[in-house]
């Protein structure tokens, strides 16, 4: 595997989720930065280093809603 992607999303009681596409690894943060690091470390975690993806893919959502 050389690339693994997490959705990312705001969270309703605030800070940010991320949830890997593919695997079972989830994990949140108050901000980007700290999201970031949560998911490095979730990575490394979860895989072996010969099995371990060379590069993480963040996708951001965003709902929004429009009145008419």
């Amino acid at each position: 595997m050389n690339e693994i992607i997490f959705v990312i999303e705001v969270a309703p009681e605030g800070g940010y989720t991320a949830r890997a596409l593919g695997q079972s690894i989830f994990t949140e943060g108050d901000t980007i930065e700290e999201l970031e690091t949560n998911i490095k470390d979730a990575v490394i975690c979860h895989f072996e280093e010969k099995d371990r993806p060379r590069m993480i893919r963040l996708h951001y959502v965003r709902d929004q809603v429009i009145a008419v």
